[in-house]
């Protein structure tokens, strides 16, 4: 992830070790007794990511929970995402004062069932999809980038954002996305000045697909 962010986002990615890492008592408390194995390990992956990214920002380790809605609740002054998909875990973070969001996904790189390419992307994203040339999973591309705009979004606006809700484009010479969020959402934000537009970059890598993105302070 690192490559795909500014450097005043801190990255720290997952080692083997760090699935089965220790975690705070108040995330533990959050986690709960009766998660699986299998939410148990991205959960502490991405808390072990967490306390390291924030040791780079020169931040005191401190518990990232999660919310009601599964969501990480960050330290004060801090903003960041975790995401984690099929033994892949990264975690990013930045001060406040310098970036108003931070949004990062990891998928593997395979592609999309018909189910979950039909409710993903738009009739006019499709079009745009068979215009680009053959190679990556284009619309596991998409779905990333997608899900990296949904973490932008809602630390901020506190609001569900669908996957028609977001119009997004795909530049994969630049290796970038450009999203723009419905009117309809803009208008039904429940706080001022919500993010209408979101430049973002991908990667296609290693066997995954890699997207992130920053909202920067005006």
């Amino acid at each position: 992830m690192h490559d795909l962010l500014p450097p005043t986002v801190a990255v720290a990615v997952a080692g083997p070790a760090d699935f089965s890492g220790d975690l705070l008592p108040a995330e533990r408390a959050a986690l709960g007794d009766r998660a699986v194995p299998s939410r148990r390990r991205d959960y502490t992956a991405g808390r072990v990511c967490a306390h390291r990214a924030l040791a780079a920002l020169g931040l005191p380790v401190a518990p990232v929970p999660a919310g009601a809605d599964r969501a990480p609740v960050w330290p004060a002054g801090v903003v960041g995402a975790i995401t984690h998909t099929d033994g892949y875990c990264a975690a990013a973070v930045a001060l406040a004062t310098d970036l108003r969001a931070v949004g990062i996904d990891a998928e593997r790189h395979r592609p999309l069932s018909e189910g979950v390419r039909r409710k993903v992307c738009r009739p006019d994203e499709e079009a745009d999809l068979a215009r680009l040339p053959a190679g990556p999973p284009w619309p596991t591309v998409l779905f990333s980038a997608k899900e990296t705009v949904y973490k932008v979004w809602y630390p901020l606006v506190g609001t569900w954002l669908g996957f028609p809700d977001a119009r997004l484009t795909l530049d994969p010479d630049a290796g970038t996305f450009h999203a723009e969020i419905a009117p309809a959402r803009l208008a039904a934000a429940p706080v001022p000045d919500p993010p209408s537009t979101l430049t973002g970059r991908f990667a296609v890598d290693d066997g995954l697909v890699r997207t992130a993105a920053v909202l920067t302070r005006r």
